[in-house]
């Protein structure tokens, strides 16, 4: 186990090392050809920051994890050589939905994409994950069901690829929400790959983890007058989304018993990293709908534009986010031990709503106090 948590912290520093080489890069050219994200009256930033930072994240994972692959084949690694040979047909389709996915990212961040076409695109990429052997074959007890057959499975599957890539898109809202809570999620998937010794899935959970660090630094503390800022755009968001939809539907093959701590349900631990955008997604799909609204159109109602309703700073709002998601995954992982799955995705359920209730409620009382200090300044 030690060489494969080396491998993965290798993994992690190589991605790191590369990304922080081509950041830089994209900033450049990106400022020569006036490749910005425009701000407008829905966007918070101010200023041209360029919106490409993605285009660095699939080439760093993947050079870094080839690299590390490669050089364990060289050295004679048996477990890397099984592990592979093992799971070739998931990580081939996988890459070619990727690539597809990475693809049609960068063509949206610069001459733009429908989301119809993109709908279809993320269609296509599931299918092809699919066809990788990866498909939902168990629920784990969700709604009292354990084995699923392909007619149930597999379009589900195509649903929770299409959703969580999707997710992860639209709560890309504010500097380092995205990458944070994406972040926390390869943490928690690359740890439980080391312990249930699958360290070509671990090297990958971190060479993504290395690279968000980078992206990280940029986008949070970088200075658009310096030209130091960055956003991840579609590329960035659909291609680690994907990443997180690969890495999760890959847990939920395995038995609970061979899973860390012990009895932990794979679904749980699959699920909780991602609840906080997947719930928000939801929330906000619904609200749209009911106020006859296009759900797919963008709009301020997600969770980081109810904190930041309430004055709270960009940085302030993303770690209250981001701290809530570890607390989600730490209870929900350790308590699927004790509670009963169903009894438990209740609970998140309730206190997810039971927090946006109070969120907006907050909202209203601050609109209404900051709208009795700005009558009198009218009237003088």
């Amino acid at each position: 186990m030690i060489s494969w948590i080396l491998s993965s912290i290798s993994a992690m520093l190589l991605s790191i090392l590369f990304a922080g080489i081509i950041i830089p890069q994209i900033l450049l050219v990106s400022f020569r050809r006036n490749l910005f994200d425009e701000p407008d009256e829905r966007k918070i930033h101010r200023g041209a920051v360029p919106r490409l930072g993605g285009i660095a994240f699939t080439p760093v994972i993947c050079f870094s994890v080839s690299l590390l692959v490669g050089l364990a084949y060289l050295t004679g690694d048996k477990t890397i050589e099984q592990t592979m040979s093992e799971n070739a047909q998931a990580v081939s389709f996988g890459f070619c939905a990727l690539l597809m996915l990475y693809l049609t990212g960068m063509a949206d961040d610069l001459i733009g994409v429908r989301y119809r076409a993109k709908f279809i695109v993320q269609i296509f990429c599931s299918v092809l994950i699919i066809g990788g052997g990866l498909w939902i074959n168990d629920l784990h007890g969700v709604f009292g069901l354990h084995d699923i057959s392909p007619f149930l499975g597999i379009p589900l599957t195509i649903l929770i690829v299409v959703y969580v890539i999707n997710a992860i898109n639209l709560i890309d809202g504010i500097d380092g929400l995205a990458s944070g809570l994406s972040g926390v999620a390869f943490i928690i998937y690359g740890v439980s790959f080391i312990m249930i010794e699958k360290p070509v899935y671990a090297m990958i959970s971190f060479a993504a983890f290395g690279v968000l660090i980078q992206f990280f630094y940029y986008n949070v503390f970088g200075n658009p007058e310096k030209r130091k800022k960055i956003f991840m755009g579609d590329t960035g968001s659909l291609t680690i989304g994907l990443f997180l939809v690969f890495l999760g539907l890959t847990l939920l093959q395995y038995a609970p018993e061979t899973l860390p701590l012990f009895g932990t349900n794979p679904l749980i631990l699959a699920v909780s990293p991602l609840i906080i955008p997947c719930f928000d997604v939801v929330r906000v799909f619904f609200r749209r709908l009911m106020r006859h609204g296009n759900p797919f159109l963008p709009d301020k109602t997600h969770i980081h534009h109810k904190l930041l309703a309430l004055g709270m700073h960009q940085r302030v709002a993303m770690t209250l986010i981001v701290l809530s998601a570890i607390i989600f995954s730490i209870f929900n992982i350790v308590l699927s031990k004790y509670i009963e799955v169903n009894i438990l995705l209740l609970l998140d359920i309730v206190a997810w709503t039971l927090g946006n209730m109070w969120l907006s409620k907050q909202r209203k009382i601050y609109e209404r106090k900051i709208g009795k200090q700005e009558e009198p300044n009218k009237e003088n």
